[in-house]
């Protein structure tokens, strides 16, 4: 990757209103196969403050690696989006997109289950094939698909991100990081200090 790639940095549940989908060919190019097991990783983010959620979004692990980022609001020139979803998420992209919402004022909690690769392809299919959320749907949107996979169906809908996220630690084999960083809540500083960090191989 190279230096100063561009990088648009927002908190929380924000409407992408430049709708600059990547063609399938880019989307195509941009597939990346993770070697580990096929899983599920629900990222919430929280306000270091009030406590309270503030955005949603679901790494799928299948026949390939993607983020749903239902209206979502971090984007990278490197990183393809075509209806809320972001490809080519290999580990460096993994770590840049969660960095990229922790910050002093926000934390992250990172969620991940193992699943098989029938319930991997299926969450993969659906995201794919969601299209773009409405600003503020992002949980709504996100819990809607997962109560869709087997093994899923305890999760009610909701249109809190602290809800799902309970609901999903509830689930048998989940483990839970947390993810905290003193960044400076200024998109800017934020921005300058990630993109040398992104450009290194």
């Amino acid at each position: 990757m190279a230096a100063g790639l561009a990088l648009s940095l927002l908190a929380g549940c924000a409407s992408d209103t430049s709708p600059n989908d990547a063609t399938p060919e880019e989307v195509s190019r941009a597939a990346y196969r993770h070697d580990g097991p096929p899983a599920l990783t629900l990222f919430t983010m929280i306000n270091n403050r009030s406590g309270a959620g503030a955005h949603t979004s679901l790494m799928v692990n299948g026949s390939q690696r993607v983020v749903f980022d239902p209206a979502g609001s971090v984007r990278h020139s490197a990183v393809p989006e075509r209806g809320d979803v972001l490809y080519g998420i290999t580990p460096r992209i993994e770590d840049f997109y969660a960095r990229a919402h922790a910050r002093e004022t926000f934390h992250v909690v990172i969620q991940r289950i193992e699943v098989s690769p029938e319930v991997a392809e299926k969450a993969l299919q659906l995201v794919t094939t969601n299209g773009p959320v409405a600003q503020s749907r992002c949980t709504a949107s996100t819990a809607a698909i997962l109560r869709q996979l087997p093994g899923f169906e305890s999760i009610s809908g909701t249109w809190f991100p602290k809800n799902l996220s309970d609901q999903f630690g509830q689930l048998p084999g989940v483990t839970e990081t947390k993810l905290f960083e003193t960044d400076s809540d200024d998109k800017r500083k934020a921005i300058e200090a990630f993109e040398p960090a992104a450009s290194r191989g």
